[in-house]
């Protein structure tokens, strides 16, 4: 059986009312990716032929994140065995692997899903496989009942569990592989006569043994199988997801010089010899080539680094930003939607947005790119090798040449040619003895030491 034999089924209905919030669940962000996308990410990688997602009503921006995949509609909210059985239109004639998947569970990996698949494939031709788990503390998951030869008897909620069935350590992860001709026939015989009058998809265990069929077990991690019902548990996957993605960065050629302080996304990419200084974030959409550093305190979202740049500290690169190899972006140095070209430099307290700046340019200190006008947003373009004197505006639409040089404190409104000097500033004047004069009327206090009473009375 190969993966085209395989469909997912991700349960996506649940209201989270814990949650208290106005977003569906599932749609709330770990390590800057959706619940649900993490799910659906991980299962693309065993490249199912079909992918269902139930959904609850009025849930449609749910719909919407779940690209490529068919949403039914569960209404009434009946457990998970109802939830199930809504797909079984969307699954007419398919005779599989069903893997069963919930939404708000994204700390599940490919990997699982796979050992899951092949056990279901195994020579016993078991109906279903289970996903178990062996917390340190139990509380209130379900068990899982086997026999003394690791067969799987049952499934028990505990709610339901006695107190010989609460000392089991084994537990339910939620996840199954089905065997898609008896799927729907075995739903079809599953009760609701339980402490919560809801179907359970767990009785499917139970049913498949009374028809004589075997059914199994496959283990992994604890934090595979956490679900997320509150901010607290959101918070607890956030924390398990960084582990879990600066792991993969250490073994990528990264270095983290406080990893714990680091914060990633989950599709960050990173080239070969990067280095993280302390409380750097990374949002979604960022990546870094080799030999890049960021330094300490700064924010990027949405850009694209090229190989040997040096970024920070406390730089922010927002989306569009796009700076090429070797280029310096310095301290409090915000960019967006603008190219930073090889070796230009835009080291000191500077805006640049909606902008180039040309290959070997350099940006003064306190130079900022006027990009909106109230309105609109309009470019600027800065030529290679170009100079740009601090405390510059560059009032854009507008255009410095290739080796032009802008002198500092200068407002540009007009374009100017390669290898020109624009200055707008004016005329310096002097007033003598204007300054000690100045403080000499403040009463109370004399002359400063190094200025000199003016005798012309001016």
């Amino acid at each position: 059986m190969t993966d085209s034999d395989v469909a997912i089924v991700v349960l996506a209905a649940g209201k989270g009312t814990r949650m208290d919030s106005d977003i569906p669940k599932v749609l709330h962000g770990v390590a800057g990716k959706p619940m649900l996308s993490h799910v659906l990410d991980a299962a693309a990688a065993i490249e199912p032929e079909r992918k269902i997602v139930v959904i609850g009503p009025g849930m449609e921006s749910v719909a919407a994140v779940a690209v490529g995949a068919m949403t039914v509609v569960q209404d009434p909210r009946l457990g998970t065995g109802h939830a199930v059985s809504q797909a079984q239109a969307a699954l007419d004639g398919f005779t599989g692997e069903v893997l069963v998947l919930f939404a708000d569970s994204p700390l599940i990996t490919s990997d699982t899903m796979r050992r899951l698949i092949h056990a279901r494939q195994g020579k016993s031709n078991p109906a279903v496989i289970a996903l178990g788990f062996r917390p340190a503390d139990p509380a209130a998951y379900g068990r899982l009942i086997t026999d003394g030869n690791g067969t799987l008897q049952s499934i028990v909620e505990y709610n339901d569990a006695d107190e010989r069935q609460r000392t089991i350590g084994l537990c339910n992860g939620g996840v199954m592989a089905i065997d898609g001709t008896i799927l729907f026939e075995y739903l079809s015989e599953v009760g609701n006569g339980n402490a919560k009058q809801e179907y359970y998809l767990t009785d499917l265990i139970e049913i498949a043994c009374r028809h004589g069929r075997e059914c199994g077990v496959v283990e992994c991690p604890e934090e595979e199988t956490f679900g997320i019902n509150s901010r607290a548990q959101l918070a607890v996957a956030e924390n398990l997801m960084q582990q879990r993605l600066r792991t993969a960065a250490f073994a990528s050629s990264v270095t983290m010089v406080d990893p714990d302080t680091v914060y990633l996304s989950a599709d960050t990419t990173f080239g070969r010899d990067v280095v993280l200084e302390p409380h750097v974030f990374i949002g979604p959409g960022v990546s870094i080539g080799d030999g890049v550093r960021i330094r300490a305190f700064s924010h990027l979202e949405g850009a694209t680094i090229a190989a040997n740049a040096n970024i920070g500290p406390y730089a922010r690169l927002r989306p569009g930003a796009d700076i090429g190899p070797s280029a310096r972006i310095g301290n409090f140095v915000e960019v967006k939607a603008a190219t930073i070209e090889a070796r230009a430099k835009v080291n000191h307290l500077a805006y640049i947005g909606d902008a180039r700046v040309g290959e070997g340019a350099n940006v003064g200190a306190g130079t900022i790119t006027c990009n909106y006008d109230g309105v609109s947003k309009h470019r600027t373009d800065i030529g290679a090798g170009a100079f740009i004197g601090s405390n510059s505006s560059l009032i854009a639409p507008v255009r410095i040449g290739d080796g032009a040089i802008v002198g500092a404190g200068s407002a540009v409104s007009r374009d100017v040619p390669p290898g020109a000097l624009a200055v707008t500033r004016a005329e310096q004047s002097e007033k003598p003895g204007w300054a000690a004069r100045f403080f000499g009327r403040k009463k109370g206090r004399s002359t400063p030491k190094g200025a000199t009473a003016s005798t012309d009375g001016t």
